[in-house]
């Protein structure tokens, strides 16, 4: 897979801790009644944390990771790697395609990502906490939708620190 060219973020969004908190304990309400789940399977590293809140909200003990790497320089997609696959005994749950298996990741963006896990989990039930409208297609459940322009800091990428505003005067 070759470099996909990204223009810089035309727009931020800083999540918080509490905000992100919310919203991934707003995903597992809505993933209440799309179940039953046997497992979770983690996009890492980004789905660590809302797939944590996603577990203990829905009770779900066994979270297996997938690992995939696609960024580098921090806001540059690059080659997608598959690091760690997912567990045979994992990936077999609910029967052929990991139909019991719940995916959470953090966000999806371009959907690059997201068709790797997918074609390791076609029956699986996708949940991100975000959603870009190139992504969007390829997950079944999400909290917000934001631009594709949008880049998101979560609150494990950041520290506390002053915020120029949106608009400023003369600009």
């Amino acid at each position: 897979m070759t470099e996909t060219p990204q223009p810089e973020p035309e727009k931020k969004f800083p999540v918080s801790w509490d905000q992100f908190h919310r919203d991934a304990r707003a995903l597992a309400w809505r993933l209440a009644g799309a179940g039953p789940f046997q497992a979770i399977v983690s996009i890492t590293r980004g789905g660590l944390v809302p797939a944590a809140i996603v577990a203990r909200e829905l009770n779900l003990r066994i979270i297996e990771t997938v690992c995939v790497a696609s960024y580098e320089k921090e806001t540059r997609q690059s080659v997608l790697k598959l690091l760690k696959g997912i567990a045979p005994s994992v990936a077999s749950l609910g029967g052929a395609g990991g139909k019991g298996v719940l995916i959470v990741d953090d966000l999806v963006d371009t959907g690059q990502t997201a068709r790797i896990v997918r074609d390791l989990l076609p029956a699986a039930h996708f949940a991100t906490v975000y959603a870009k409208p190139m992504g969007r297609p390829l997950v079944d459940t999400f909290i917000t939708e934001v631009s594709q322009d949008t880049w998101i800091y979560f609150p494990w990428d950041t520290g506390l620190a002053f915020q120029p505003p949106i608009h400023t005067e003369g600009a």
